[in-house]
């Protein structure tokens, strides 16, 4: 008899479940740390050491919504020192995105200072190796998965009203609890169709970020797990909007006297 793996008893275990949960909407917690360097002491002692928002995952028939929760959470963050300002506006934090699964293909709504995006794109798996460690997630339980990618990174630098930008390579560690009790291969933010079951927790970066669910029910919003409206761009096209963007904001900065490093 031919042996069956890891990955396909899973994906068999999905399968089997399905029958449990068709639809449904699980809320997320992501706690985000600011790594952030800030060569004023005021400015230093202002800032937290991190960030809490809440995001909701609808999901019916192998399509899934992720969004901001809709009590409101501000993306950005404010600080004055006499008269110098930071503003910290946070990635992600009113982006939308629609998946469909079963086609590996998604489209975001993502904003980017006073302009709102739509960008469609594939869903790209991630290379993950599922490990024999279990734990349950309210009430689920669950199986480890760990996965490792490089990225590129933009790191900005400020200093005497000096804006400065660096290119990094950042590698990406992610520990994923996924359980496939909940039949859609599902998860936060980006990682949609990535394993065999839901993902309830997720660790970036030995904790730079965390996604903890929160509640599991059935109340989907089905009507609104559809694409984003408005004029669909590629993902180098937005990419090409963002650098212009970039540079303008470089061009116009003023101000200030301090250094800030955002990222890992």
């Amino acid at each position: 008899m031919k042996k069956i793996g890891t990955l396909g008893i899973l994906l068999m275990s999905a399968i089997l479940a399905s029958a449990q949960m068709k639809q449904g909407k699980i809320v997320y917690e992501r706690t985000s740390k600011l790594n952030i360097q800030v060569s004023d002491p005021a400015f230093a002692n202002m800032m937290p050491p991190e960030r809490k928002e809440k995001f909701e995952l609808h999901f019916t028939d192998n399509k899934t919504l992720w969004r901001p929760v809709e009590e409101g959470q501000e993306p950005e963050m404010n600080f004055d020192n006499g008269g110098a300002q930071i503003r910290l506006v946070m990635p992600g934090s009113n982006d939308i995105m629609f998946a469909d699964i079963s086609s590996k293909r998604k489209v975001e709504q993502r904003e980017l200072f006073t302009k709102t995006f739509v960008i469609e794109d594939s869903i790209r798996s991630f290379n993950w190796k599922i490990g024999q460690e279990t734990k349950t997630i309210l009430g689920y339980p669950c199986r480890k998965a760990t996965s490792q990618r490089t990225q590129q990174a933009t790191r900005v630098n400020m200093d005497n009203g000096v804006m400065k930008r660096e290119q990094v390579i950042d590698t990406v560690n992610v520990v994923a609890w996924f359980t496939d009790a909940i039949p859609v291969f599902a998860g936060p933010d980006i990682y949609q169709g990535q394993l065999p079951g839901t993902i309830l927790e997720l660790d970036v970066n030995h904790g730079r970020s965390t996604y903890v669910a929160l509640s599991v029910s059935q109340d989907a919003d089905v009507k609104n797990i559809k694409e984003p409206k408005g004029k669909k761009i590629s993902p180098q096209e937005f990419a090409a909007e963002r650098e212009k963007m970039m540079q303008e904001m470089e061009k116009n900065n003023g101000g200030g006297n301090f250094n800030i490093r955002v990222g890992g």
